[in-house]
C-alpha cells in the first residue's frame, strides 16, 4: 500500500474521534465571545463618548506596536486562504462533508472572529491607513501561499499545532504591551485571542499526538520534514499598494522582533514545546529513517538557539503604507 493510501486510512480511522474533538476544544456559537462584546456598541448614545476614548488610548502606542497590530490583522483577514487550503488536506471531504471537514469549518467560524474584532478596533482608532490595510489583506488572499505541506494531513497538522502557537505568542504579547502602556480594552481584546489560539493549539496538537499513536515512523518523518523546510508564517507573501509579492513580509518581522513580539527565540522555544509535548525521546517502534529523524529533531533546538543568537536586527523601525505619517 502507498503511504498516501496509509494516510487516508489515518485519517479515516481517526475521524471517529472528530465529534469529540469539537466537543472538546470548541466552542459552540450560542456561548463563544463575539466582537461586539470587545467594542463600543453602535446601539448605545454612548457610542461616540466610547470611541474617543478608545482613541485617546491609543494615541500612547509607539509606531512598531502599530506595524504588527496591522500585520497580525491581516494576518487573521486572511482566513479564506487557510481554509482553502486545510479543505484540499487527504482524508478531510468537503462534497461528502465528512467529520474532519465538519472541524475546518467550525473552527474556521471560530478564527473567523479575531480579524473581525482587530479590524473593527484599527478602523476606530484613527491610527492607521485602513485603505491601505484592505489593499495588503486582499492581496494576500488574492496570493495564496505555500507552506511546504502539500495535501499531507501530518505535514499540516505539525504545521497549525506549531502557527497556533505562535499566534497565541503573538497576541498574547500585544495584549502585554497594550496592557503596559495603560491600554486595557485593547489588552483584553488580544488576551482573548491568544487565548482562542492557544485552545485551537491544544487540539491540532492532539491530532499529532493520535498519528503518532498508529503511524509513529512517518509521523515522526513528517515532523522532521517541516522542521528541515523552516515553518513560514502564513503572512510570508505580505506586500504593501504597488509593491511586489512577499516584500512587506520581511519588514514586519523585524518590527515584532524589534519590540519582543515574535522572536526567533520564540521560534525555537516552540519546536522545543512540540518536541516536548509529542514525547519524540520515548516514541517506540521506530523504522531506522525515523530513527534518525527522531535523532535531527532532538538536537535541531540547540542548533537553532545558536543561529538565532547570531541575528542582527535593524534597528530603525520601516515606515509602512498601512502606518503613515508616522505615529509620535
Amino acid at each position: 500500500m502507498s503511504t498516501k493510501n496509509i494516510r487516508l486510512e489515518v485519517m479515516r480511522f481517526l475521524e471517529k474521534n472528530v465529534d469529540t474533538f469539537i466537543d472538546q476544544y470548541l466552542i459552540p456559537v450560542e456561548k463563544i465571545w463575539q466582537p461586539t462584546d470587545y467594542l463600543p456598541n453602535s446601539e448605545k448614545e454612548t457610542f461616540f463618548d466610547d470611541v474617543k476614548e478608545l482613541r485617546e488610548l491609543a494615541k500612547d502606542l509607539p509606531y512598531d506596536f502599530w506595524v504588527v497590530l496591522v500585520g497580525d490583522t491581516i494576518t487573521e483577514e486572511a482566513l479564506p486562504t487557510y481554509e482553502s487550503w486545510l479543505m484540499q488536506v487527504e482524508g478531510i471531504d468537503n462534497v461528502e462533508r465528512n467529520g474532519w471537514s465538519r472541524w475546518i469549518r467550525q473552527w474556521t467560524s471560530e478564527e473567523n472572529r479575531h480579524g473581525d474584532l482587530l479590524n473593527k478596533y484599527l478602523y476606530l482608532s484613527g491610527r492607521v491607513n485602513m485603505r491601505e490595510i484592505e489593499q495588503t489583506t486582499q492581496h494576500l488572499i488574492s496570493d495564496g501561499f505555500d507552506i511546504g505541506t502539500g495535501r499531507d494531513p501530518y505535514k499540516n497538522f505539525v504545521y497549525t499545532s506549531f502557527q497556533e502557537l505562535a499566534t497565541f505568542v503573538s497576541h498574547n504579547r500585544v495584549a502585554e504591551m497594550a496592557k503596559k502602556a495603560g491600554d486595557d480594552k485593547l489588552s483584553r481584546m488580544c488576551k482573548r485571542i491568544a487565548s482562542d489560539e492557544m485552545r485551537h493549539h491544544h487540539a491540532y496538537s492532539e491530532f499529532v499526538n493520535s498519528i503518532f499513536e498508529v503511524d509513529a515512523s512517518e509521523m515522526m518523518l513528517a515532523f522532521q520534514y517541516m522542521m528541515k523546510q523552516k515553518i513560514l508564517m502564513p503572512a510570508h507573501f505580505l506586500r504593501e499598494s504597488g509593491q511586489k509579492i512577499s516584500t512587506a513580509f520581511e519588514q514586519f518581522s523585524n518590527a515584532a522582533q524589534r519590540i519582543g513580539v515574535y522572536t526567533a527565540t520564540d521560534y525555537v522555544d516552540i519546536m522545543q514545546k512540540l518536541i516536548n509535548k509529542w514525547n519524540i525521546d520515548k516514541i517506540t517502534g521506530l523504522t531506522d529513517e525515523a530513527e534518525r529523524a527522531r535523532d535531527f529533531l532532538m538536537k535541531l533546538p540547540a542548533r537553532m538557539t545558536k543561529i538565532s543568537e547570531r541575528l542582527v536586527v535593524p534597528p530603525d523601525s520601516y515606515i509602512f503604507k498601512w502606518v503613515q505619517p508616522a505615529v509620535k
